[in-house]
């Protein structure tokens, strides 16, 4: 792939327009369709764009795998944090209502705090399949 000059120039191109569509996503899914899912779904996939364009090893570089696990857990664990933090201050499991001065607020802090965990989580999840299935031989074993 390092002969291919137009892929590699028109992806030093988009790669950063994914990157920034993913964020557009993440933080409009409060007001419209869109949110944590989608938003990680673009993010894995431009990342996973970037290691097929400029190699594998040049993207376990950029995110090694110990990145890439802590990422996986932060996600998850920020979704769990919430709702835990909604229980202590004596509402129900993942209630925001109580997390902010105002319900609304509240609410609205929920919401974006769930979904950047779910975001962090399904693109860490996407990057870590696909490095699973990049160091497979085409015999199946593995690296």
């Amino acid at each position: 792939m390092k002969r291919k000059a137009v892929l590699r120039v028109n992806a030093k191109l988009l790669i950063p327009l994914i990157l920034l569509f993913a964020l557009y996503v993440q933080f409009h899914g409060d007001f419209g369709p869109g949110g944590g899912f989608q938003a990680g779904v673009i993010f894995g996939s431009g990342f996973i764009l970037y290691a097929i364009i400029f190699g594998v090893e040049v993207a376990r570089r950029v995110a090694p795998a110990w990145l890439v696990r802590i990422g996986l857990a932060s996600g998850v664990l920020l979704y769990a944090g919430v709702g835990v933090v909604g229980m202590l201050l004596g509402s129900n499991y993942l209630d925001y209502s109580v997390l902010a001065h105002d319900p609304v607020h509240g609410q609205h802090l929920g919401i974006l705090l769930i979904e950047f965990g779910v975001g962090l989580t399904v693109a860490c999840s996407m990057i870590t399949i696909f490095f699973i299935f990049a160091g497979q031989r085409p015999g199946g074993e593995g690296r």
